[in-house]
């Protein structure tokens, strides 16, 4: 195809071809294939989905009450945020309005799962993206205690004895040739910049963080009965409230167990303040340094978010991240969201493995349409099952292509932050704190780190820093903040509603189907840990008659649409460059900061024996 220009880039297919196959430390499987020019500046950037989900297909004419148990399995990863969005699509098709109490169980499990998400995400499947592991055998130990010290004063565990057992136990892991977790990286790669105090500080800190999110899913089995896979309910939550009781025989939250999740929320709100907040800000202070502001694709354009957080049920006027699209950059014009606009939200096929009647048009969720059409285009090197080069020109992904109003955009925790700090700048009462944490870790990663650690002085705006793969990774940490404090909130306002004596978690007045009409539709929407999600369900004769999600990944792996416009994985590699193609830390680095995830159900193309990859990474 040669040179052609979509979005202000220019693609250029004609250079070397790289191919990483598949993308791992994500949920499900991806792959990658990148153009680089003569200077190994990333040129062209192809994104495939390569599995496929068949949820939609397997719901149809099922009991819409059901659906959040089929569609939780959407994922093991950001477990139940799919099974909340599905009641909630259900409740609004029905008109269900369900109890104060109700509405805060499922604010604080949501939350939890975004504090539990995004720190998983950074230390066990990102941070090795940054932090060179046996980089950290050579760290001064007393010095490390002196960067803790300095970056977070507050971290209890941070002698020169703590570091310099943790490094013991990582030389044990390397002598044996055993590396367990940090097998297959690309260790001493000049692509990692970090000293080696501060690798060793982000190992500890990976075995803390990996040691503390066991205790914090805890919260989920108490509100939930289960972690992964919590319960919901249609009408509210499956768990009944007796204050003063022993837990036993349907009423298992007391006061016992309200205190339990209490002090697990303490444990989040520690954690964010004293390790991951400062890693986050530390590894990113001493990154922009090093001049890696790349990966911003679309962000610096394109965001989109539905909103998230009411205070109230049902009130987006008190969502603490409100909603919108900004397009083209303009942070001062805020477009307003309806998933219920056939005109905004609409997936197209023209590159997808799917087909539609007309696929120069799009389809609106509620008349969605989930038909695989698995073909390859005529360019296509390698077979049906071990493709060597696809060809983007055709056919080429899993994913279907969402659009809002035509525009490609990017969704996630940085999309919501661009939103909540322009909704700030407004006026917007609501999003003052997600405005104050940008300017407090701006303040830090310009000023006071740099000063702190002998390095010169900068001046990025927050339309510079946030538009970037560290901005990407800084605002998953800022949400993990914020929702440890919003349910510090959420917390004292559940045990207030109790003691007032309201007891209800669940409004079931139209629990029966023969209440409902005979045909009906909702729409549900959630703040997914990988961004804006939303289900769309059609109910007819009591039944499902139609369902459709779209899911954060496939607005961001999303392939090109019809009039050429890529997605946000595709848009965040381009004009990257990279320091050896053969180990593409770069291009991992920048398509984890999305933390994709692609499972879902039912794979379609596999191994059959033959060689996937031209760089191979496990």
């Amino acid at each position: 195809m040669g040179a052609y220009e979509t979005q202000g880039y220019k693609l250029d297919d004609t250079g070397r071809r790289i191919v990483v196959d598949p993308v791992t430390r994500i949920e499900g499987h991806m792959r990658c294939e990148v153009n680089l020019d003569s200077h190994n500046v990333i040129r062209n950037a192809v994104s495939t989905g390569t599995m496929w989900r068949g949820l939609e297909v397997i719901l149809k004419g099922r009991d819409p009450r059901d659906a959040w148990a089929f569609v939780e399995r959407i994922c093991g990863v950001c477990t139940g945020c799919h099974a909340l969005t599905s009641v909630r699509a259900v409740e609004d098709a029905l008109g269900i309005r369900i109890p104060k109490n109700a509405h805060l169980i499922r604010e604080m499990m949501a939350k939890t799962l975004q504090v539990h998400d995004h720190a998983v995400h950074f230390y066990h499947l990102h941070a090795l993206d940054w932090v060179d592991v046996v980089s950290a055998l050579k760290a001064d130990p007393k010095k490390t205690s002196e960067l803790q010290q300095l970056v977070s004063p507050s971290h209890p565990l941070s002698s020169p004895g703590y570091f310099r057992d943790i490094q013991n136990r990582l030389k044990k892991f390397v002598e044996s040739g055993q590396l367990g977790p940090f097998m297959n990286g690309y260790w001493g790669s000049k692509a990692y910049v970090l000293p080696p105090e501060a690798n060793l500080m982000a190992v500890t800190h990976y075995l803390e963080a990996l040691d503390l999110q066991k205790e914090w899913v805890k919260v989920h089995t108490i509100f939930g009965g289960k972690n992964p896979h919590p319960n919901y309910l249609v009408g509210g939550v499956p768990c009944a409230i007796n204050i003063d009781g022993d837990g036993a025989a349907g009423a298992p939250i007391n006061m016992e167990r309200l205190n339990f999740v209490k002090a697990r929320i303490d444990e989040m709100v520690a954690f964010n303040k004293n390790v991951y907040i400062p890693d986050v800000l530390a590894i990113g202070t001493i990154y922009k340094q090093a001049g890696w502001l790349h990966g911003g694709g679309l962000s610096a354009s394109n965001v989109a978010d539905y909103g998230t957080y009411e205070k109230v049920a049902y009130d987006a006027r008190t969502q603490q991240l409100p909603g919108g699209v900004i397009l083209g950059g303009n942070w001062d014009e805020i477009h307003p969201i309806d998933p219920r606009d056939p005109e905004q939200v609409q997936e197209f096929v023209s590159h997808s493995w799917y087909q539609y009647a007309d696929e120069t048009q799009g389809l609106h969720p509620w008349d969605g349409v989930t038909e695989p059409n698995y073909v390859l285009g005529s360019k296509t090197k390698g077979t049906r099952t071990a493709i060597d080069q696809i060809d983007e020109s055709a056919k080429y992904s899993w994913i279907k292509a969402p659009r809002w109003r035509g525009h490609a955009v990017e969704v996630g925790p940085l999309s919501r932050y661009i939103l909540a700090y322009a909704h700030a700048k407004q006026g917007n009462t609501f999003a003052q704190r997600p405005k104050e944490q940008i300017e407090q870790a701006a303040e830090a990663i310009n000023r006071a780190l740099p000063k702190a650690l002998g390095l010169p002085e900068t001046t990025y705006t927050a339309q510079q820093l946030l538009p970037t793969t560290i901005g990407r990774t800084l605002a998953r940490a800022l949400e993990s903040q914020y929702c440890g404090e919003m349910m510090v909130a959420d917390h004292q306002e559940l045990v207030a509603n109790i003691k007032a004596g309201d007891r209800a978690t669940a409004n079931v007045e139209k629990w029966d189907p023969s209440t409902w009409p005979k045909e009906a539709k909702g729409v549900g929407t959630v703040a997914a840990p990988r961004g804006m999600l939303g289900h769309w369900i059609r109910i007819k004769d009591g039944r499902i008659e139609n369902y459709q999600c779209v899911v954060p990944t496939t607005w961001n792996g999303s392939p090109r649409d019809a009039k050429g416009q890529i997605g946000a994985f595709e848009a965040s590699l381009m004009n990257t460059p990279m320091v050896n193609p053969e180990q593409p830390v770069e291009i991992l680095r920048t398509l984890h900061s999305f933390d994709p995830c692609l499972a879902c159900s039912t794979h379609v193309m596999g191994p059959d024996g033959a060689e996937l990859a031209t760089v191979k990474v496990r």
